[in-house]
């Protein structure tokens, strides 16, 4: 039997701060100048063991697959209305996510540790940057998960039509969201199964339309360069906000480090192969479908890679085999995303900056944030197919578009601070200014898709991440008057 993470910090419980929150906590923050740390936060914990559950191939399965889950079936519809403009978009997309991607892999190559973003935030910026990134990280997959859930009942629909049953189509999609949870219940072993296989099912169709459509390829189908009449730059932007949805994912290497085998080598290396395997599938899809369906009926279309194989072969069978390729792609994106949506509180509760609830854990698994997580996704889909609000789902999913990238601009914040504070341990000197360059643009990239999830979503989303503080108010209040019985106990104990 192999050993668990949780076996292995029982076993070694100094080898990270998961094991003892409280004891390794410094007392309040010093300056740069006076610590070898800026905040609160400990000292980068050591490496975990070689013998991680996940390997390169694996590892690299679960960031394409988080990246590419339903909306690679959606995209060429949802950025038709902008004009070709939005294959600009995708190269600077791929581009800046890339540039995410390695500068995970450095982050990751000093802090090993399971819950990326977060702990990064917190060793360069102390307790509340780092819970701000767990927070913020966690709504984003909630939500995410809800809405995958859903968009898998509308292809679920294509081959057992449903005919608009409400009951029906909330008991497919709460059977769709816990069926992958279940997987990652069994085990981090079963949950690198799922996602291997996952991931090479929905790839090779995706694969057959995207390099296949590129023969029926007709120039006269091609919509204007620039369609929305916001001028390129306001297209490719709006268009950004749009994909930058689709491209979340990219840190789910690092979120997962602490199960990775050997993560100063393969968290790296694996986001940013995930990453460019992911580009390479929605740049090749897009094009194909934008040169064999028209520009009107793109801009129209429920199902563009359905309409594509239609207008490629003839007949309506493809509709149906789309609607297979998308039902394995979003399995597969709810077997990663579950495990990634407990990953982050995991890392916090270990901190005391959670409940400690989430920090419990069962065949090296966080077992209460998976169960929490699906469960809070669950009454997201609920609601939505009992209200038939969709158009208040939409919001909350393009509030994840800010929630998502908060983690991503406090991590490059942190590679930068690393950077101007010229420290060693954190920063190879031989390559300062290539890892300068990196991370300006990482975090210049962040604020640009800021900028393009418009001003509803990012006020909305400020009012989600700012609601969480009232969780950080009162975990921190307890933590603090636990320390302070602690201390009294200690000097009564001295006395007596």
């Amino acid at each position: 039997m192999q050993t668990s993470p949780a076996a292995t910090r029982q076993a070694n419980p100094q080898a990270t701060p998961h094991a003892t929150p409280h004891a390794t906590r410094p007392s309040s923050p010093e300056t740069p100048d006076q610590a070898p740390a800026p905040g609160p936060a400990p000292a980068p914990a050591p490496a975990p063991a070689k013998s991680g559950r996940f390997g390169l191939p694996v590892a690299t399965a679960l960031v394409m697959g988080n990246i590419i889950g339903g909306g690679i079936f959606m995209i060429p519809a949802a950025v038709a209305p902008f004009g070709t403009v939005s294959l600009l978009a995708f190269a600077v997309i791929t581009v800046g996510s890339i540039a995410l991607a390695l500068v995970f892999g450095q982050l990751a190559r000093r802090n090993p540790r399971t819950g990326g973003p977060y702990v990064y935030a917190r060793e360069a910026f102390g307790d509340f940057a780092g819970f701000l990134s767990a927070w913020s990280y966690w709504i984003t997959a909630v939500v995410s998960n809800a809405a995958l859930a859903v968009a898998a009942v509308g292809y679920l629909d294509v081959l057992l039509p449903m005919h608009h049953d409400v009951a029906l189509e909330i008991t497919a999609a709460l059977v769709l969201q816990w069926l992958p949870a279940l997987a990652n219940l069994a085990g981090t072993r079963y949950v690198g199964a799922v996602q291997l296989v996952s991931t090479v099912l929905k790839f090779i169709p995706l694969l057959l339309i995207s390099v296949g459509g590129l023969f029926f390829f007709d120039p006269k189908n091609v919509g204007p360069f620039e369609a929305s009449g916001q001028g390129w730059m306001g297209g490719m932007t709006a268009a950004a906000a749009i994909l930058m949805f689709s491209y979340v994912g990219v840190e789910s290497a690092a979120m997962s480090a602490g199960q990775v085998r050997d993560p100063e080598r393969n968290v790296g290396r694996a986001s940013v192969l995930g990453t460019s395997g992911a580009a390479v599938v929605y740049l090749l899809g897009t094009l194909a479908v934008f040169g064999t369906v028209a520009h009107q009926q793109l801009v129209d279309s429920s199902a563009p890679f359905s309409d594509a194989v239609n207008a490629m072969f003839g007949g309506t069978w493809g509709g149906a085999a789309i609607a297979v390729a998308a039902l394995v792609s979003m399995t597969g994106a709810l077997n990663g995303w579950t495990l990634l949506a407990a990953q982050a509180p995991y890392a916090a509760a270990g901190d005391g900056l959670f409940p400690a609830a989430f920090g419990k854990e069962k065949r090296g698994v966080p077992t209460f944030g998976v169960l929490v997580s699906v469960a809070l996704a669950s009454v997201l889909t609920v609601v939505n197919f009992a209200s038939g609000a969709k158009g208040a789902f939409d919001v909350l999913v393009l509030i994840t578009t800010f929630t998502a990238v908060v983690p991503y601009l406090l991590s490059t914040a942190a590679q930068l601070y690393w950077l101007v504070r010229g420290a060693t341990d954190k920063v190879d000197g031989t390559r300062l200014v290539r890892d300068a360059v990196l991370g300006l643009g990482a975090f210049a990239f962040s604020i640009w898709l800021l900028a393009g999830a418009g001003y509803a979503a990012v006020y909305q989303g400020v009012l989600f991440l700012f609601a969480g503080i009232l969780v950080y108010v009162w975990l921190a209040g307890r933590r603090h008057r636990q320390e302070q019985q602690d201390q009294e106990q200690a000097r009564q104990e001295q006395v007596n």
